[in-house]
C-alpha cells in the first residue's frame, strides 16, 4: 500500500472509525464488514497495491505491465497527458518511460477503478533505485503527480474523485 494513502487524513479517519464501530456491532453485522473488507470484490475493499514490471510505455498516462503470463493496461488516475501524436507528445512519453528506468523497471500500482475501455485506472509509483540523485533512501516518486509537475500532463478534476493522492496533482 501507498505510504501517501497510509498517513492520509481522511484514509485514517475512516479506518478508525470502522475498528471502534467493530466492536459494537450485532455478530452477524461484524462478520459481513470483516468479510467485505478482505473480498477484493466488494465495493467497500480498500485495494492494495502490487508490484508489476512494465513491459512498454503507450503515452505519458498509459503504460502496458506484466507479472508473469498476466498483462494489463494501466491508465493513469487523475490525469490527463498530451497524446503520442500532439506537439510534446512523443516527449512525454520519453519523460515517463526515464521517470521508470530511475526503479528497476517495476513500478507499484494502487488500482483505483476499471474504464470504459477495461483499462485498470490507477496510481503508479517507482521505487528509485539506490543513489538515484535527487531522491533519498525510501522515497518513492508519484508518477501520475510527477508528470503534471513536469507539464506532459493536467490534472484531470473530472476522473480525479477516487485518486487517493489527488491533492498532489492539483498542484
Amino acid at each position: 500500500m501507498s505510504k501517501k494513502l497510509l498517513i492520509n487524513p481522511g484514509f485514517l479517519l475512516i479506518c478508525t472509525a470502522i475498528i471502534a464501530l467493530i466492536p459494537t456491532l450485532d455478530s452477524r453485522i461484524r462478520e459481513s464488514v470483516i468479510e467485505a473488507a478482505v473480498d477484493a470484490t466488494s465495493k467497500y475493499t480498500i485495494p492494495m497495491s502490487e508490484n508489476w514490471t512494465v513491459v512498454s510505455v503507450t503515452d505519458g498516462d498509459t503504460i502496458i505491465v506484466g507479472q508473469g503470463n498476466k498483462r494489463k493496461k494501466i491508465r493513469f488516475c487523475g490525469i490527463d497527458a498530451v497524446e503520442k501524436q500532439q506537439n510534446l507528445g512523443s516527449q512525454a512519453k520519453s519523460y515517463l518511460r526515464a521517470l521508470i528506468d530511475k526503479g528497476n523497471g517495476t513500478v507499484t500500482i494502487t488500482p483505483i477503478e476499471q474504464d470504459r475501455y477495461g483499462r485498470t485506472v490507477a496510481e503508479v509509483f517507482v521505487q528509485p533505485r539506490s543513489g538515484t540523485p535527487g531522491y533519498q533512501s525510501e522515497e518513492e516518486i508519484f508518477l501520475n503527480g510527477e508528470m503534471v509537475r513536469a507539464g506532459f500532463a493536467q490534472h484531470y478534476t473530472r476522473y480525479s474523485g477516487n485518486c487517493p493522492n489527488k491533492g498532489v496533482i492539483e498542484h
